[in-house]
């Protein structure tokens, strides 16, 4: 390989590597530009009857405040006993709690974790689901009375200066929005005073999310809103300290995360393929506030609490402000989240590939109703993919062979205009031209491939489906298929098999362009196999499978008769 080749394939690597650290930052460099000065007190809510100004939100977009403060600290131990009621049905079993009035945990009863246990959203070390807190920063974990409610709700209440806050927890009976996983929480506040009473605004809190895996990646551990339909967010990786880029944009680690919204249909913690997602109905939040805290700072573990700011409000003497919320506390199942009201699929984070996700995760659902594997409906999938590109693999393939065919005359103009690389390159289109042949013709079932590959890339790594979906040797389709280590190595047979079917295809692929652009090429299943490794091998799975279906047609075309090379006929003029 000459020194140009090796300098493009160096540059190529490293430029690889750099993008992916680069894109995982950038979303959180650019809110630099837009940090506070100084972070904004956040107002006590309850007992207060007298109005708090606080900072408006009629700005599209809003400020991210994560400026050095006090750093936010554990609920503090309660002087009094706790007290817990239950409400269930076959997916989940909500632990309420009167510490805070909220949910204390979320226990999935038919999804599995790596010790053998069931699942159990939000960490008992942080603010109850739902609860309304004063500053989630140093939360105060009130006492509330509860009761189980004759219709089978959970009901809480807490009176403090004339004004009573109840709180109810059901499952939603409309048969409609029924889902076992979505959860209703009213909050009535009552003014038993003779004053008006004034709430500067609250928050509601999230609940916490964790990595499910040990090797999970950071960017899943997520803090996410969504305004006018569209999910944005922050993950764990946002609060650690950033050298930036050359030093620009270089920031110290942050205590948490506060931006004020306008008109938030919801906000949730999300992990890999968990989330909890309370979406108010009354009135739409205002703001959101995140903290990241330690699950083990050694292997670079980290969790994620946050909370929804709702807007101001009053209350006219002996009268009730009342909100609704749902709560969504589950795994990401897109089809079931896409049938509620308030874009709550969004949550997802398909990125800008998401109609290639969403299809491809649907129609593999489908094929999952027929086959009952996901393995063999991966593959399934392949063969409908490939099947449906294979007139055009058809056809580059035949436009593939011809180049190679026409390389010898190609050769001869490279090396007759060497020294002229312009008309090297007009002479090289005027032969393509000649003998009808599209250069870019080979390139076209590939350039459809990366809009599907990307599509897999994001949906792959999200579809709770695949959990623990077992095929073959694999024990779970959504993590890579270790089998043994190698001096500390991890050993994915999946991945490997992609990149030696990948070797494989690149043999048989006819030569064409020029040399430098061959050896280049031939490094690609070395950075698919960097993409692919460490990913859910479901991804390499559906690429080893692609790159053998390629193989067959490859051997399908060779038995084709080999093309002959003739001039095209160009029509004259028209006579005038």
């Amino acid at each position: 390989m000459d020194r140009t080749a090796w300098i493009v394939v160096c540059l190529c690597t490293l430029g690889l590597i750099g993008w992916y650290v680069y894109a995982g930052k950038q979303g959180q460099q650019q809110r630099q530009h837009q940090l506070l000065a100084t972070a904004s007190p956040v107002p006590s809510v309850a007992g207060s009857s007298s109005a708090v100004p606080v900072p408006s939100t009629a700005a599209s977009a809003a400020t991210a405040s994560a400026t050095p403060a006090p750093t936010p600290t554990p609920q503090s131990t309660p002087e009094f006993a706790e007290k817990t009621e239950t409400l269930r049905n076959d997916d989940v079993e909500l632990h309420l709690t009167n510490r805070g009035g909220g949910i204390r945990d979320v226990v999935l009863l038919n999804h599995i974790s790596q010790d053998d246990q069931r699942v159990v959203l939000n960490s008992k070390d942080q603010s109850p689901i739902g609860a309304i807190v004063n500053d989630p920063a140093a939360p105060r974990v009130e006492e509330f009375s509860l009761s189980h409610e004759p219709d089978g709700g959970v009901k809480f209440e807490r009176a403090a200066d004339n004004v009573t806050i109840r709180k109810k927890f059901f499952f939603p009976p409309d048969k409609e929005k029924k889902d076992n996983f979505l959860v209703e929480m009213d909050v009535d506040f009552v003014n038993g005073g003779g004053q008006a009473y004034a709430n500067p605004g609250y928050f509601v809190a999230l609940g916490s999310a964790a990595p499910i895996h040990l090797k999970d990646y950071a960017y899943y551990t997520r803090l996410v809103w969504c305004l006018d339909g569209k999910a944005k967010g922050v993950d764990v990786n946002w609060f650690g300290a950033s050298g930036g880029i050359l030093g620009i944009n270089s920031r110290p680690a942050q205590p948490f995360y506060q931006q004020d919204l306008s008109n938030a249909d919801w906000a949730a913690v999300s992990d890999q393929f968990f989330t909890t997602l309370i979406a108010p109905l009354t009135t739409k939040g205002n703001g959101v506030w995140g903290h990241r805290f330690d699950i083990s700072p050694e292997q670079k573990m980290y969790g994620l609490t946050g909370a929804l700011r709702m807007p101001p409000f009053q209350v006219p003497p002996g009268q009730t402000y009342s909100a609704r919320f749902e709560i969504w506390a589950g795994p990401k199942i897109y089809h079931r989240l896409a049938r509620l009201d308030h874009n709550e699929a969004e949550i997802m984070d398909f990125g800008m590939f998401k109609i290639v996700s969403q299809f491809l995760l649907n129609f593999l659902n489908w094929l999952h109703n027929f086959l009952g594997s996901y393995g063999w409906s991966i593959l399934a999938l392949t063969a409908v993919v490939k099947i449906v590109l294979w007139p055009l693999q058809d056809k580059a393939n035949k436009s593939m062979r011809r180049m190679s065919l026409l390389n010898p005359k190609v050769q001869e103009l490279r090396d007759k205009y060497k020294d002229d690389p312009t008309k090297m390159n007009q002479e090289v289109m005027k032969l393509y031209k000649d003998y009808g042949i599209n250069p870019v013709g080979g390139c076209l079932p590939m350039m459809i491939q990366i809009p599907i590959f990307f599509g897999l890339f994001k949906m792959l790594g999200q579809a709770v489906e695949l959990r623990n979906s077992s095929f073959l040797w694999v024990k779970d389709l959504s993590q890579p298929d270790t089998v043994a280590h190698l001096f500390n190595v991890p050993i994915n047979v999946i991945p490997l098999c992609m990149a030696a079917s990948q070797i494989w295809l690149m043999a048989m692929t006819p030569k064409t362009g020029d040399p430098t652009q061959r050896r280049v090429m031939m490094f690609t299943p070395l950075i698919f196999l960097f993409i692919c490794y460490n990913f859910a091998a479901a991804l390499a799975l559906y690429y080893t499978t692609q790159n053998l279906f390629s193989i067959v047609q490859f051997y399908y075309n060779k038995r084709q008769p080999i093309p002959t090379l003739e001039k095209v006929q160009r029509a004259g003029k028209r006579k005038q």
